[in-house]
């Protein structure tokens, strides 16, 4: 297993994806469909939570390409949603990337989407981005 990773980093076969403060490094190698997140492996890493599980492997399944890929990441930030999304993403970008036909089966799922919904960022005066201090009249 160990061998695949350091074959894996090269430059030009990553898929990188984000979502909200998550930012995901993708790199597909063939194997027999095992998820490798930050060197633990992906059900272990993402709790054993199916959704997560699920989200991470759609774009895959969607191609019939189950147990022909193994996926390996390397993912910083956010939450385990916001990891799980960027994860998908990523994979998604990376199948583009390695056969353009992928693109328009992908496409109509919303897999090469970016969510652009990050955070907005605190404004000098209010205690939050938008939440002002109470207002007394008197």
């Amino acid at each position: 297993m160990n061998t695949n990773v350091e074959l894996v980093f090269q430059k030009d076969k990553i898929g990188v994806g984000k979502r909200k403060q998550a930012v995901a490094r993708v790199f597909i190698v063939p194997g027999e469909g095992n998820l490798i997140i930050n060197k633990v492996p992906g059900e272990k890493y993402l709790q054993y939570n199916a959704t997560y599980l699920n989200k991470v492997w759609a774009p895959i399944k969607e191609l019939n390409l189950d147990n022909q890929y193994d996926i390996i990441v390397l993912v910083t930030g956010g939450g385990l949603t916001g990891q799980a999304e960027a994860i998908q993403l990523g994979v998604a970008r990376l199948l583009c990337q390695m056969k353009q036909e992928n693109r328009s089966t992908l496409k109509p799922f919303g897999f090469l989407t970016r969510d652009a919904r990050i955070k907005e960022r605190k404004k000098y005066g209010l205690r939050k981005a938008r939440k002002a201090p109470q207002y007394s009249k008197r």
